[in-house]
């Protein structure tokens, strides 16, 4: 399934039933009066996050959500039937926007949270309701009033702790296909990922984190170029970065400093903040690498990123140093707090 995490939608909750206009009409009871019944108020529309749930392709075809309308009030003082709220599951980790103000109307970032998106109308008045010492026979009703109506701009920011960024063919995927049960596609040429993967790291009983793979980016993603502009704010959530190198280049075409140095710059073009998250350094394929030039060569890298922060050289293919890591993971979450806009919206 093409995965999809914008979505333009159409919200119209139902109208008001209209109240009714009407007088008791019985043998024997001349002046019975009135007993027009109130209408029905109109269905609301909610967003419900829900797990199971991981893109918004759902929308690509059905656009447009419509609540029931209430009844029209009737004879004898009855009520109209309220309309039906209409609840619309989303996945977790979606944020609602207004599509004409750009206003934020929420962020469900928890299983089963729901958000009131369009309100239904407010029953119209029978003429009972106008009934006094003064107007015995009231001919007027009021009607149902018009439930609200929006287009609304739906955004997936998917839920992770540990968020992979680094050039296409870096070993994103490989490595989280070693590290947990995510399968995304492996291959020697690049772009092999196409939308995020999201895979549960476990690193003893009761103790595992989620960790997210997004395509590669390139020089210019910030602008558009390549594929990795559309989820770089998929890492808005993540408590920690792992910025992948490919120590060992196929065919000499790339070089692993100043690949790390353009990935830096462009986190910083996207979002300062999310620039300044806290980042480590994974030097990966240090298996292509003959066993007496590894320590040299991730020595050497570092040094001229004048990196200052924890580096971990690993083989995502072999498994090397990739159980350490995942610890060393595990032991700096459970001492981070969530990130802002993820602790403020729950």
């Amino acid at each position: 399934m093409k995965f999809v995490d914008e979505a333009i939608i159409k919200v119209i909750a139902g109208d008001g039933g209209n109240g009714c206009v009407s007088f008791r009409r019985e043998k024997f009871i001349p002046f019975g009066g009135p007993d027009g019944g109130d209408g029905g108020d109109g269905g609301s529309i909610h967003l419900q996050a829900r797990t199971g749930l991981n893109t918004l392709a759902d929308f690509r075809n059905t656009r447009s959500f419509e609540a029931e309308r209430g009844g029209k009030g009737m004879s004898r003082d009855m009520t109209g039937r309220s309309g039906a709220d209409l609840t619309v599951p989303v996945p977790v980790g979606t944020l609602i926007y207004d599509a004409d103000t750009g206003e934020q109307l929420g962020d469900l970032v928890q299983a089963g949270e729901r958000l009131l998106v369009a309100r239904g109308g407010f029953h119209g008045l029978g003429n009972t309701r106008f009934k006094s010492s003064v107007n015995r026979a009231p001919r007027q009703s009021t009607p149902g009033t018009p439930g609200e109506r929006r287009s609304l701009k739906l955004e997936l920011k998917v839920l992770a702790d540990v968020g992979l960024l680094g050039m296409p063919n870096a070993g994103k995927s490989t490595l989280i296909r070693a590290v947990s049960a995510a399968r995304p596609k492996v291959a020697e040429y690049p772009f092999t990922t196409l939308h995020p993967h999201l895979g549960v790291v476990s690193v003893g009983q009761h103790r595992s984190f989620v960790m997210a793979d997004i395509p590669g980016l390139i020089e210019g993603a910030s602008e558009g170029q390549g594929l990795g502009i559309r989820f770089l704010k998929h890492l808005q959530r993540t408590r920690l970065l792992l910025h992948l190198v490919d120590v060992a280049p196929c065919d000499g075409g790339g070089d692993p400093v100043r690949d790390a140095q353009a990935i830096a710059k462009e986190l910083e073009k996207f979002s300062p903040e999310l620039a300044a998250r806290e980042r480590w350094l994974v030097l990966n394929k240090t298996d292509l690498l003959p066993p007496d030039q590894r320590q040299s060569r991730c020595a050497m890298i570092v040094q001229a990123l004048h990196w200052e922060g924890p580096v971990f050289p690993i083989s995502g293919l072999s498994g090397e140093g990739t159980g350490e890591l995942c610890r060393k993971i595990m032991a700096r979450l459970e001492q981070l707090q969530p990130p802002a806009d993820t602790a403020e919206a729950s």
